[in-house]
């Protein structure tokens, strides 16, 4: 079931949605049958989305469990990039907090259970008290993390709940919470039934109602590590949930292409690529050998960095990069990649193909590469790319026309053999499906897309066409 909060201001008319929230509910049967629920009647365009969408969060919830033991194995074996030791780092003990609560008539339903929203309630308050001790301020509830009733309790019961902060994210930090339940019985030997777990994420604002920077988290127990480590697997999975299952319809983004305006449409390209890097707030989310991955949230647009060191000269990796047509050899999102229009040494015009993904019609793509050298040693090489529209290469029926808001690579010479490789992507709807596996935790495409492209960088022999550009 789905539910939307929304208010109306009563001078204006405006509205506002407040909040989005999916309830999953299970019929109880009176005697020992099983009750079979009748399938719902689509009647309407959107009827049909809303089910398609109920069907994917289904598949969410269900391998949800699976795919955050996997991300944690994977966790396990690497150190955390992210838990060095730094000035103003708070202890996660100092983030603590128990509250008690009895279950009294009003706070259950005709059958003497608990309702449902009342336990949400207190989960909150305790929650919202934990976060404060962080940021010294009253934090904004976010999101709350899929919430599950494990079991039921009823009046009479004693409800303990346990609040502490197990990770913070630049501008968020998220709060677990478990409750357990204590008849009368199982309060005095101590031992009570675990009926429910959370993770709300919480925001804070300073005066001026811009979000704030919450310190760092420092864990020190081995359950603070492992609760710290299952934060880093949740928020990859809501990044999963957020960016691949939501249904957004998008604005094209395109510019048209324009001989006349060359020169305006290529620095714009590079500028958009050097200022997606500059941005602050990047967040480590994997870290295997020589890769790095890093997101990053602003506005609900949600962009990657895939940081790579290559043992090769930073001039010979920008020669092999820039050169799209060999990017099939290596990038499996990409089957052909051919020039369409070589405008000039640092601008070209491809025009790409990408495989079928989840038995849709393959994409196309029309992109403008635009390159620049550095202008003194030590400098940073940059490709960048940005979707264009050509009218001699017009959407085809065969394929869905996707687009490239911005994306490319920066080139850092380490030394005279080695380089580090930064590879951006902000991500659009269209192509989101590449990205889909790796976002929702079930997949290592771009740790395997990466550890390809250095395996390419490394091993690329010199054919005659390394320095051509």
């Amino acid at each position: 079931i789905s539910i939307k909060v929304i208010v109306q201001d009563m001078f204006t008319g405006i509205e506002k949605l407040v909040s989005v929230a999916f309830s999953t509910f299970v019929a109880k049967p009176v005697g020992e049958e099983k009750i079979h629920l009748k399938p719902v009647t689509l009647l309407t365009e959107q009827d049909h989305v809303e089910h398609n969408l109920a069907s994917e969060r289904r598949k969410v919830r269900l391998h949800h469990e699976d795919t955050f033991k996997n991300l944690m194995k994977e966790n396990s074996k690497f150190d955390d990039p992210i838990c060095d030791e730094e000035e103003g780092m708070v202890p996660t003990s100092g983030t603590s907090v128990q509250s008690i609560e009895l279950v009294l008539p009003p706070h259950a339903n005709h059958h003497g259970s608990t309702f449902g929203g009342q336990i949400m309630a207190w989960m909150e308050t305790v929650a919202t008290i934990s976060a404060s001790r962080l940021c010294r301020a009253h934090p904004l509830l976010k999101s709350v993390d899929m919430f599950k009733f494990r079991g039921p309790s009823t009046v009479g019961d004693r409800l303990v709940f346990n609040a502490i902060v197990n990770n913070t994210f630049q501008t968020c930090v998220e709060v677990g919470v478990r409750v357990e339940a204590f008849d009368c019985q199982e309060w005095s030997t101590g031992r009570g039934r675990h009926i429910n777990s959370a993770f709300l994420i919480y925001n804070a604002v300073n005066d001026e109602e811009e979000l704030v920077t919450f310190p760092r988290i420092k864990p020190v127990t081995k359950d603070d590590f492992r609760r710290y480590r299952g934060a880093l697997a949740r928020k990859r999975i809501r990044l999963g949930r957020k960016y691949v299952i939501s249904h957004k319809e998008e604005v094209p983004l395109c510019v048209q292409w324009d001989i006349s305006n060359q020169v305006a449409l290529s620095n714009a390209n590079v500028e958009a690529l050097n200022s997606l890097a500059a941005r602050s707030g990047w967040e480590v989310t994997r870290a295997v050998g020589k890769i790095k991955i890093y997101t990053l949230e602003e506005h609900d647009i949600l962009s990657l960095w895939v940081e790579k060191h290559v043992e090769r000269p930073a001039h010979v990796t920008y020669h092999l990069l820039s050169d799209f047509t060999k990017r099939p050899s290596w990038d499996p999102h990409y089957v052909s990649c051919e020039v369409i229009d070589w405008v000039s040494e640092a601008d070209q015009i491809y025009y790409i193909t990408c495989p079928v993904v989840n038995g849709d019609k393959p994409k196309d793509l029309v992109v403008l590469v635009s390159r620049r050298r550095p202008l003194k040693d030590g400098g940073t090489y940059t490709v960048a790319v940005k979707s264009v529209i050509v009218p001699s290469v017009p959407p085809s029926p065969q394929y869905i026309r996707s687009e490239i808001i911005c994306a490319g690579f920066l080139i850092h010479a380490i030394d005279s053999s080695s380089c580090t490789v930064s590879y951006f992507n902000q991500i659009s709807a269209s192509i989101s499906s590449y990205f889909a596996g790796y976002l929702g935790g079930w997949s290592k495409s771009i740790e395997e897309t990466a550890a390809s492209c250095i395996q390419f960088l490394e091993n690329a022999t010199d054919d005659g066409s390394i320095n051509i550009f």
